[in-house]
């Protein structure tokens, strides 16, 4: 088994030197002294015409996006601005509307207020006006109706007293006297 890996190693190593034996320089191509004029003339061809590409197109379109950007901006925060002073002026006009509407709506309520009390003072007093005559009928008929019994009462009195005097004492009293009798009672 040993001679086998070792047989192995042998065309490995062979074809190694090989691909050596085809570079006789010796060393990295870019590091290599006889080559430097030719890659620092390709260089600055490659440079420069990078920096042609890079001036005369990527700069002026990256130049035009950053300036169309920056004017995007600034047209964006003056129309911001525009649309806040309009929404500030319709705030105002709406306060001044609002406020205007409070007024009127509070003389409305004043006045419909002080039409209600008028109304109502004007029915209270034809109502009082009402009252104190149904008050005056009914003091008259009172009047009338205590009159009346006044002088019934006196009537029954007299025939009361005509009778007490009769059964307490069996013999039927004259009118007149009894009729005094209760005269000066009544008046106390």
């Amino acid at each position: 088994m040993a001679e086998s890996h070792g047989g192995a190693k042998g065309p490995a190593a062979g074809a190694h030197t090989e691909a050596d034996g085809g570079h006789h320089g010796g060393g990295f191509p870019p590091f290599e002294s006889s080559s430097f004029a030719s890659q620092l003339v390709s260089l600055a061809i490659f440079f420069v015409l990078l920096y042609v590409i890079v001036s005369k197109l990527a700069l002026p379109r990256i130049g035009g996006a950053i300036e169309a950007r920056q004017n995007k901006i600034e047209g964006d925060l003056a129309e911001a601005q525009k649309l806040k002073d309009q929404s500030d002026a319709a705030l105002k006009a709406y306060e001044s509307e609002l406020a205007s509407a409070r007024t009127r709506a509070q003389a409305i309520g004043n006045e419909s207020r002080d039409k209600a009390n008028a109304q109502a003072e004007a029915e209270r007093k034809v109502l009082e006006e009402q009252l104190a005559a149904k008050l005056a009928g009914a003091e008259k008929t009172i009047a009338s109706t205590r009159a009346a019994a006044m002088s019934n009462v006196r009537g029954i009195a007299a025939d009361a007293a005509g009778q007490i005097v009769q059964q307490l004492t069996g013999v039927v009293p004259d009118a007149a006297s009894v009729n005094a009798a209760v005269d000066a009672s009544l008046k106390g």
